[in-house]
C-alpha cells in the first residue's frame, strides 16, 4: 500500500527562551521574511470554485512544471497568501524544486470584491476545486495539501472528502489544524487568551466593514460593535452565510474530524501540546490513530504554528517548513513519511 523509505522527523527542540507558548506563537511573526521570494518567479491566477466566486493563487512554477511536484499552500484564520510563514515555507519549497501555489482562502488577502460570501474552517470544495483544476486543465499529477491552522483544516477535510477519488493527490500537511472548531472557539475565548482572540476578533469585524461596503444588499451590521466573542460572529455571520443552522452546527460540520477516517494520502498532522487554543486532546481521535495512512506529530513545545528549534547547524531556525520539505521530497522519491510513535496519545513520544 506505502512505501517504507521514511525521512527523519527529528525531534524539536525549541529555541532558548521559546518554552513559552505565547512567545513561541507570536514572535514568528516579527522575523522579516518579505525578501524570501525574490527572484523566485510568481503569476497570480484565479481559481473559480462555484458561481460568482473566485480564490486567487499566486503560482510559482517551475521550468517544467509538469515534472514536479507541486504544493498548494493554504493559510489560516485573517492570514493570506502574504503571511510569514507562507513566504517562508513557499521560497524554501521552490528552491527544492516543487511548483509551489500560495492560495488566498475567500475574501482574503484583499480578494473580498471576487465573492459575496465569506470564507470559513468547512469549505474544503474550494481546494478540491483547485486541485481538480491543476490536475485535470494544468495536467500536474503529484499535487501536495499543505495548511496551517484553519487552512489545516481544510486540506484534512479536503483530503478525507477525496478519499481515493482523485490520483493527482499526493498527500496533506496540516499545521497545528483545527479539526475540531467548537473546541478551539472555545479555549480561544478563554481569559489567558485574550490577546489572540483581540487581534481575531477585531480583524473580523474590520473584514465585514469591507464586505459591506462592496456587498450592501447582502450585509446587515447592526449589532456588529456589539459582538464580544468570536462564536457570536460566527452565529451571527459566518454560520448564516455558509449556510448552517447556527454557529454550534457550523462548528461540528466544519471539522475535518468528521472524515479523517477516510483519508486515502499520506498524511501528516503536526501540533504542539502547549498550543494555546487548538486542545492537544483533539487529536486522540480513533479516526487518527486507525488510520494507516496519517501520521500525527505531536512536539511538546512549539506553540501555534511557531516550532522556532535551537539554532542548527545545517537548516534553519523554521523547523515545520524544514520538515515538510523534507518530506515532501522524500515521498517523491518513493518514500513514506516517518510515522513518529507519538500517536495522540497520552503517553505520546514528544518529538
Amino acid at each position: 500500500m506505502m512505501a517504507t523509505m521514511e525521512p527523519d522527523w527529528r525531534i524539536f527542540t525549541p529555541a532558548a527562551l521559546l518554552h513559552n507558548s505565547y512567545l513561541m506563537t507570536v514572535l514568528p511573526g516579527y522575523w522579516s521574511r518579505r525578501g524570501l521570494l525574490a527572484g523566485i518567479p510568481s503569476e497570480s491566477r484565479l481559481f473559480t470554485t462555484e458561481p460568482q466566486t473566485q480564490v486567487l493563487g499566486f503560482c510559482h512554477w517551475q521550468t517544467a512544471r509538469t515534472n514536479c511536484q507541486t504544493i498548494v499552500l493554504v493559510h489560516g484564520l485573517e492570514g493570506s497568501s502574504e503571511s510569514h510563514y507562507m513566504h517562508g515555507i513557499a521560497a524554501k519549497a521552490y528552491r527544492a524544486g516543487f511548483n509551489v501555489i500560495r492560495m488566498n482562502q475567500r475574501t482574503c488577502g484583499g480578494t473580498e470584491h471576487l465573492t459575496p460570501t465569506l470564507y470559513n474552517s468547512g469549505l474544503s470544495q474550494d481546494f478540491r476545486a483547485v486541485v481538480h483544476e491543476l490536475a485535470h486543465v494544468d495536467g500536474l499529477d503529484r499535487i501536495w495539501l499543505v495548511g496551517y491552522s484553519m487552512g489545516g483544516n481544510l486540506v484534512l477535510k479536503a483530503a478525507g472528502e477525496f478519499g481515493s477519488s482523485e490520483p493527482a493527490l499526493a498527500g496533506a500537511i496540516a499545521v497545528c489544524p483545527n479539526i475540531d472548531p467548537a473546541q478551539c472557539a472555545k479555549a480561544l475565548e478563554e481569559p489567558r487568551n485574550w490577546i489572540y482572540h483581540y487581534h481575531f476578533l477585531t480583524k473580523l469585524k474590520s473584514r465585514m466593514r469591507r464586505k459591506a461596503a462592496l456587498f450592501p444588499e447582502k450585509w446587515n451590521l447592526t449589532g456588529l460593535d456589539r459582538i464580544r466573542t468570536i462564536s457570536d460572529f460566527d452565529d451571527r455571520y459566518t454560520a448564516q452565510d455558509g449556510g448552517y443552522a447556527s454557529g454550534a452546527d457550523y462548528y461540528n460540520l466544519a471539522g475535518s474530524q468528521h472524515v479523517a477516517g477516510k483519508i486515502a494520502v499520506p498524511t501528516i498532522i503536526v501540533t504542539a501540546q502547549d498550543d494555546p487554543f487548538i486542545p492537544y486532546s483533539m487529536f486522540s481521535l480513533a479516526a487518527i490513530n486507525q488510520n494507516p495512512y496519517i501520521r500525527l506529530t505531536a512536539p511538546q513545545y512549539g506553540g501555534h504554528c511557531g516550532f522556532v528549534q535551537r539554532s542548527q547547524h545545517d537548516e534553519d531556525r523554521f523547523w515545520v517548513e524544514n520538515r515538510i520539505i523534507e518530506t515532501i521530497g522524500r515521498c517523491g522519491e518513493g518514500g513514506w513519511p516517518a510515522a513518529p510513535s507519538d500517536k495522540a496519545t497520552g503517553s505520546a513520544k514528544h518529538s
